[in-house]
């Protein structure tokens, strides 16, 4: 069964892997070789994790990229879900 809220993948990086290395938003940029708005958008949950961003960040950090990825899909399916009776399209039926 899908998850109703699952989180959004930058504020768990944020939170598991940015914060208790102490690293601000530029050094964690410089590191991944990005721009500061880049991850800050990404850590603010403001943006989607890329997979490009997602294995700079396993190859930084570790956390992998497939696992990472999985959390994006989760979280915009849910997301998505939530917009389901704003599209209006019937079920096709062959004649």
């Amino acid at each position: 069964m899908p998850m109703k809220n699952p989180p959004h993948p930058g504020g768990l990086i944020r939170r598991e892997v940015i914060e208790p290395l102490g690293l601000s938003v530029s050094a964690a940029a410089e590191i991944l070789g990005v721009s500061r708005q880049a991850v800050s958008l990404l850590l603010n949950e403001r943006t989607d994790l890329s997979s490009e961003m997602a294995l700079r960040i396993e190859k930084a950090f570790g956390p992998k990229m497939d696992h990472l990825m999985r959390m994006q899909l989760a979280y915009d399916l849910a997301k998505q879900r939530t917009r389901e009776a704003a599209i209006q399209v019937k079920r096709y039926e062959p004649a």
